[in-house]
């Protein structure tokens, strides 16, 4: 059985690899997760998964499958980064109020003996309400989602906010696209089915 490492600090993707897999191990990759001057959306995210994955794979010597994710907001083609604090929050979601934001969230997994390696960038549209500056601050007070890239949380009170969500799998706007890994780790030799 491969060894199977999760290279993220984020307890929402370890909470959701553990659906998957009941053993792994978790690293937080140590990397400038800086945008480079005009890069899109897409490449940015595509890129960060990628060093992260270089970061945590350098420091194993044995075989191992890492995963590694990225995600960003994108509201008419800007970057929304984590508001990493609460006026930045209110700010964030009274720029979302009625419109339709598109998150996008990557995929890296990798064995570090073979370098075979499936990568991916799963789009969700989040299709805001019309929201109240009230709600808006009720939200950021109950649930502070000043790490949450487009401050909020919809595995909880986010819900509130939207009108919809398209996505081919719902567990990729939390943070980690668990249809898409379900078949790369497959493909990779390692079916969770198979595992548990």
């Amino acid at each position: 059985m491969k060894k199977i490492v999760l290279g993220s600090s984020s307890p929402y993707r370890k909470s959701l690899l553990s659906k998957l897999i009941p053993q792994f191990d978790t690293l937080s990759p140590d990397i400038d997760e800086s945008r480079i001057y005009n890069e899109p959306p897409r490449d940015l995210v595509t890129r960060l998964a990628r060093e992260k994955y270089q970061a945590i794979s350098s420091q194993y010597s044995e075989e191992v499958l890492v995963i590694t994710s990225d995600q960003v907001a994108c509201l008419d083609s800007c970057i929304l980064g984590k508001p990493g604090g609460r006026d930045n929050a209110i700010k964030q979601l009274t720029q979302f109020s009625g419109q339709c934001v598109q998150f996008l969230t990557s995929l890296y997994i990798g064995n570090t003996h073979t370098g075979e390696y499936r990568a991916c960038v799963e789009p969700v549209d989040v299709k805001f309400r019309e929201l109240t500056q009230q709600e808006i601050i009720a939200y950021i007070d109950i649930e502070k989602p000043f790490n949450c890239a487009g401050s909020f949380k919809s595995e909880g009170l986010g819900v509130c906010l939207f009108d919809s969500i398209t996505s081919s799998d719902p567990n990729t706007l939390v943070g980690l696209p668990l249809i898409k890994l379900n078949q790369f780790l497959t493909e990779l030799g390692y079916s969770p089915l198979l595992r548990w």
